[in-house]
């Protein structure tokens, strides 16, 4: 009997998605459980199981194809037999194709050759491990991984490992690659935000000095108790800013239509960088969480990102963005808020700058704040209290302790 296998159902906000990768070909055994087919999304790449035992029967939807919600990829044979291994010579032909290609031009799944070409990895120093010595997805992604600790491993080969391709003085080389579908979503987004928004960004600093001063002295002993659970700044500011959006609901709410909608918790998204672009999983209920729950959650996040593990759900909804520029070296930048939200933060990196306190001219750890927000919803006065109550908040720490 003949088992569909279909697309997995998508939510509201995904429309379609691309078949990226088929794990099996026609003939080929199959197990129940066993992973067949990837399907990528503007959000996350969707694995696709094997509902039963038996023999891979035809594909309907071939790499590169567009799907829908539901829509019929192929069928499994249940119960079949694999196709019998063909004559010698035919054995040898996707082998001797594999050969014929060269290394300069090594058999490659589309997704595979996508993901080489976003992390810089040439196919032909990458061993296929798929039929005939086709390079699979899986096999870049541990080509990934072997360049990002080849450094740590053997600094001494860093020159050699990378080594660019050398062009002639004055040549004028272009290389022309498609849009993934999560950074043409980027960009639908954010060019939608501009477009419908009234958006503006106020700015403060704030002074790292307590902050820094508590993390110094317990983080040890934080992560002992909580099971090696580090403790780093981003829990602080999620902290604060659940805090700050009690006191000022419109922060914390969006607009739909011409209705505005108060939301009674705070679903705190948090930009985290990975290799296919920046993904927003969002933090539920945040306002009840402990500073350990945060950052086991974002750490959980940041592992999954870069695992490209993370699921539609955990990265849908939010009322609320913390995005961390500093990470990277930005001093400051005016983030762009991700709708139907109101309002974005953006934390910067942390520099010790001379301020003047009490009279005195002191070295303080200074980081700028940026505040986005829509006008529609949000006054100025509104905006800028809203940040000035993060400020104070993280400059004495225990008024989150104490509640005021």
């Amino acid at each position: 009997m003949a088992i569909e296998i279909k697309a997995p159902t998508f939510p509201e906000s995904v429309a379609d998605g691309t078949v990226a990768t088929w794990h099996k070909k026609p003939g080929e055994a199959v197990k129940r459980d066993e992973l067949i087919v990837d399907i990528e999304t503007d959000k996350v790449v969707l694995e696709v199981l094997a509902t039963a035992d038996g023999v891979m029967g035809d594909i309907v939807k071939g790499e590169g194809d567009t799907v829908l919600s539901d829509e019929v990829l192929g069928s499994i044979v249940e119960g079949g037999a694999a196709a019998a291994p063909a004559a010698a010579p035919a054995a040898a032909a996707p082998a001797a194709a594999a050969a014929d290609a060269g290394e300069d031009d090594p058999v490659a799944a589309p997704a595979a050759r996508k993901l080489a070409e976003e992390n810089g990895i040439d196919l032909a120093t990458v061993a296929g491990t798929g039929k005939g010595g086709r390079v699979t997805k899986e096999d870049v992604v541990a080509a990934v991984a072997n360049k990002k600790s080849a450094p740590a491993a053997a600094p001494a080969a860093k020159p050699a490992a990378a080594a660019p391709v050398v062009t002639a003085a004055g040549d004028r080389t272009e290389k022309r690659v498609p849009m993934t579908r999560l950074r043409a979503k980027i960009a639908e987004r954010l060019v939608e935000a501009q477009s419908n928004m009234a958006m503006l960004t106020t700015f403060n600093e704030v002074d790292m000095t307590e902050v820094m001063a508590l993390r110094s002295k317990y983080k040890d002993l934080f992560e002992k108790t909580h099971n090696g659970v580090r403790l780093g700044f981003m829990s602080f500011f999620v902290k604060a800013a659940t805090e700050a959006l009690k006191r000022f609901p419109a922060v914390n709410a969006s607009i739909d239509g011409n209705d505005i909608v108060y939301h009674g918790f705070a679903d705190v998204g948090v930009a985290v960088s990975s290799d296919r672009g920046l993904v927003v999983p969002v933090l539920r209920n945040a306002e009840s969480m402990s500073l350990a729950e945060i950052e086991n959650g974002i750490a959980t996040f940041g592992k999954k990102a870069r695992d490209g593990k993370l699921s539609i759900e955990e990265m849908t909804g939010g009322t609320f963005t913390i995005t961390n520029g500093g990470t990277f070296g930005s001093m400051m930048s005016t983030p762009i808020v991700n709708p139907p939200q109101a309002a974005i933060l953006g934390m910067h990196n942390i520099i010790q700058r001379p301020m003047a306190i009490n009279g005195q001219v002191v070295i303080r750890p200074m980081m700028y704040l940026a505040l986005s927000y829509d006008h529609r919803l949000i006054d100025g006065k509104e905006a800028v209290t809203f940040l000035v109550t993060i400020k104070n908040l993280l400059e004495d720490p225990s008024r989150l302790l104490l509640d005021i």
